[in-house]
């Protein structure tokens, strides 16, 4: 296997130099930067130094190496004849046709997208926001497939585009319509916030709406020392009936007394998602609604992309119909949550920044997560043009 080093003033031009000696054989091993020139340490300048071997050479065509046929093409030229005669300028000339043909026979260098600066530049800056590595391997060759070479040197332009496909891996929930009582239970691990989420939505709709619904609250969670006091306490400053459940016939009960209700809220008990027996136990009791309720998984948008993805794996069971992330004030990344919600490929329904009941919850929207993107140039008139909808879409 052969080795090979070029330097150059930039990544582009040392890039060049190897694509024009060895074609499509070259493979790049590393790159970094070195100074050049200089004299005795002073004056030098920065540039690029890229090392790398050449592979099944064998049966290949190769770029002529134009300083050995520059030396064969002056061998046939006497170098002390006074005159040249016919047949020595007769030769040349099929030395230099023999060179042409050579040079148009040779293959065209190779593309090295993975080197491009402006992909480069892309996947930092999604690996900034906590995206998945599989999210930015699909966004990298998603580029290299939609953008030329000299489409990628407007930065502005490809990174436009880059915003718009992550929000358009964005699915927003719609709520389905349906006859009698809608039964709203929130499912999710422990701490990310279900009880105030749910006082969240019973204000937001029992209290603050135009037209307040009438709302009721179920609690199954009798395990967390003073969850039952806490969602009460809620109960009564908004005036809605809150009851306390422990089985499936207290659940089915309830659920009976209160069919002249628009909104039942259900607050679960939060389990880690490896305590499966709970879980089990949980999604048992839960059936008593079934036919009727919409289940949705409630995440923390603090919480790390693997264990999100773990998370939404384990509470499968339950059918969730869209996730609610929480907790948005917490972080500066949503790269995370926006990767596990299109590769789980499950909607989003609604998003929770703060401890205040109602005003931190609002209806899920790309608008609003690419507007948290770091790095990222984000035209807001834009992206409220592309993905903007109305309220009414999602309501429950």
């Amino acid at each position: 296997m052969q080795y090979f080093t070029e330097q150059a003033d930039s990544h582009r031009e040392a890039l060049d130099k190897i694509r024009l000696k060895y074609g499509d054989q070259a493979k790049i091993l590393t790159h970094r930067t070195v100074r050049l020139g200089g004299f005795l340490g002073l004056f030098t300048r920065e540039g690029v130094e890229i090392t790398g071997y050449l592979s099944g050479t064998a049966g290949r065509a190769r770029m002529p190496d134009l300083e050995e046929e520059k030396k064969k093409l002056l061998s046939v030229i006497p170098p002390a004849a006074p005159k040249q005669d016919g047949a020595t300028l007769q030769q040349v000339l099929k030395e230099v046709q023999s060179l042409r043909e050579k040079l148009d026979a040779a293959p065209a260098p190779p593309v090295r997208w993975d080197e491009n600066a402006t992909i480069r530049r892309i996947a930092d800056l999604l690996r900034d926001n906590d995206f998945s590595p599989s999210r930015i391997a699909a966004m990298e060759e998603r580029l290299k497939k939609e953008f030329s070479l000299e489409e990628l040197e407007d930065f502005d332009t490809v990174q436009d585009a880059v915003v718009d496909w992550i929000g358009e891996s964005l699915e927003i929930y719609r709520e389905k319509k349906a006859a009698g009582p809608k039964v709203f239970i929130i499912v999710g691990p422990t701490g990310v916030g279900k009880t105030t989420t749910i006082a969240k939505l019973s204000a937001r709709y029992g209290v603050s709406a135009a037209r307040p619904k009438k709302v009721r609250i179920l609690t199954i969670d009798n395990y967390r020392i003073g969850a039952k006091e806490q969602i009460e306490t809620y109960g009564d400053i908004m005036g809605i009936p809150v009851a306390c459940v422990e089985n499936f016939q207290d659940f089915k009960k309830h659920l009976a007394l209160y069919r002249d209700a628009d909104i039942i809220f259900v607050d679960t008990i939060g389990k880690s998602p490896r305590d499966f027996v709970k879980l089990a136990e949980m999604k048992e009791l839960l059936e008593a609604a079934s036919g009727q309720a919409g289940v949705h998984l409630a995440v923390s948008a603090t919480t790390k992309t693997a264990d999100i993805l773990d998370v939404m794996q384990q509470f499968e069971p339950f059918g969730y119909e869209s996730v609610i992330v929480t907790k948005l004030d917490e972080t500066s990344r949503v790269g995370g949550i926006i990767s596990a919600l299109a590769d789980r490929r499950k909607s989003l329904s609604y998003l929770t920044d703060g401890q205040r009941v109602p005003q931190d919850i609002e209806l899920a929207s790309q608008v609003r997560l690419l507007l948290r993107l770091q790095g990222f140039r984000v035209r807001r008139d834009h992206v409220e043009k592309k993905f903007g909808r109305s309220a009414e879409e999602v309501t429950v």
